[in-house]
């Protein structure tokens, strides 16, 4: 059994193959969210269901991941993330072997949804894992790979899923999923470490699980069906439901020592600060992400394939800032880097809003680049500050509040866009983009807030000669 403590972190090269075996994971969980999307009207025609129905093979994997996370972070406490993480891996394994076999939408859809517990189980510990692979003194490194790891998997699955679909029929959209989720487990096995520190006391309750998923279940079908445009008396009555399981859910959690809704952490000022941090983000994120395509082509004019091509710009550039990021929050306050990040993303949504009818190329690029700096200066230490902020033994439910804050995030600001849609049908777009740097503004404005609040040892810069 490893008896490294977290400050130590793994020796090299072993350290290594675990961030190795932490990368495949999170990249197929990522990549599996949206690689579907492109493939939807082929596999509607392909299984004879309407274009509404087909939209579940996104919805199904999404919901699953939604009600599971922080009901796995929580058991992974108890019983070791690295037993979690290795069986999500292999239920995500089997689970893509199931939707690739998959012959009617109900098939497809059971296997998606065991698919997504299988994800939820990978993200709702990996930066848990991340913490215990690297020295305390790197964490930020390490969060920084991982953020990495998210930005290249995110803007690779419509372009995978595009070429795969030229070679072969859609099941090999998740046929392709097996051979690497295999070699992510032999990794995982191999180099991931067993808990550090010990397992948290007490029985694990299924029913505050079953509260938590009703809880988050209901919440992801009122969004949906507002962005839908679902009978506001069905709406209403949904949100509700949400209401009153929410209340005694929240209610049974504040009275639990150690909560699957983790309020025992978001009592930390600097730990709910980063949470609000991250929600207002991903918000911000995803209403440009979703406003951007429809800007390209409808206002701009261009067609799909370059649409798609302009759209790299953002993630790529978070791929070589957020590393840099992960290394300068050793040196430079995380709340200083996150709130200048935002920042300069609040600048560039707004620039990208105010573009001229006929802008070049350029001119949408180096605004999408500034986006993508400015997020990717943001997300390495905003999640270093997050997980470290939390005692080692509730490193778990730290790294699901990480992953279900995002999901919140990207969930409303999906339903925020659709809202644009109606709200203001002739210039959606760029209302979008104002209420994208909105957020991103407001996010930065409270990280600043965290300049006033003490930093976890692990992140606090220490004096040349200090131990």
């Amino acid at each position: 059994m490893n008896t490294n403590n977290s400050s130590d972190g793994l020796p090299m090269p072993r350290r290594l193959g675990a961030i190795l075996a932490v990368a495949f994971g999170v990249g197929l969980s990522v990549l599996d969210a949206t690689i579907a999307n492109v493939a939807l009207p082929v596999m509607g025609r392909e299984l004879n269901i309407s274009p509404a129905d087909s939209v579940w093979i996104v919805n199904a994997y999404q919901l699953a991941v939604m009600i599971s996370i922080l009901p796995l972070s929580a058991l992974g406490e108890r019983i070791g993330y690295r037993r979690i993480y290795v069986a999500g891996l292999l239920l995500f394994t089997l689970a893509s072997a199931g939707c690739a076999l998959a012959g009617s939408l109900a098939a497809l859809l059971a296997a998606r949804v065991v698919q997504g517990f299988g994800a939820a189980a990978v993200t709702s510990v990996n930066t848990t894992l991340i913490r215990i692979i690297y020295p305390q003194t790197q964490l930020g490194r390490g969060m920084g790979i991982n953020a990495t790891v998210v930005a290249v998997s995110s803007v690779a699955g419509p372009t995978l899923a595009a070429a795969i679909l030229s070679l072969g029929p859609w099941p090999w959209l998740f046929a392709v999923n097996i051979p690497v989720g295999i070699a992510a487990v032999a990794l995982s096995r191999r180099f991931l470490p067993q808990n550090p520190v010990r397992a948290l006391s007490g029985r694990f309750r299924w029913s505050d699980a079953a509260m938590n998923a009703l809880t988050f279940g209901l919440m992801m079908a009122a969004v949906e069906g507002f962005s839908h445009e679902v009978d506001p008396r069905l709406l209403c009555a949904g949100c509700a439901a949400c209401a009153v399981v929410g209340y005694f859910y929240v209610r049974s959690q504040l009275r639990r020592e150690y909560p699957l809704l983790p309020f025992d952490l978001l009592r930390i000022p600097i730990f709910s600060v980063s949470v609000a941090t991250s929600v207002c983000s991903y918000t911000g994120q995803m209403l440009a992400m979703v406003a951007l395509p429809f800007y390209l082509q409808h206002v701009c004019g261009y067609d799909d394939v370059r649409t798609g091509l302009l759209l790299t710009a953002w993630p790529a550039v978070i791929m070589v800032v957020a590393p840099t990021a992960g290394v300068l929050c050793e040196r430079i306050h995380p709340g200083l880097l996150g709130g200048t990040g935002l920042a300069a993303m609040a600048l560039g949504a707004l620039l990208l809003a105010l573009l001229p009818q006929q802008p070049t190329t350029w001119q949408i690029v180096w605004r999408m680049a500034l986006c993508g700096a400015g997020f990717g200066l943001f997300q390495s230490p905003n999640n270093s500050v997050l997980i470290a902020s939390a005692p080692p033994a509730r490193s778990g439910s730290a790294s699901g509040m990480l992953a279900t804050a995002r999901l919140v995030g990207q969930t409303t600001g999906a339903a925020l866009m659709a809202a644009m849609f109606r709200l203001v049908p002739g210039d959606s777009t760029r209302a979008a983009l104002l209420l994208a740097g909105a957020f991103a503004l407001t996010g930065s404005l409270v990280s600043f807030a965290r300049l006033g609040l003490p930093l976890p040892e692990a992140l606090r810069r220490r004096k040349p000669g200090e131990q």
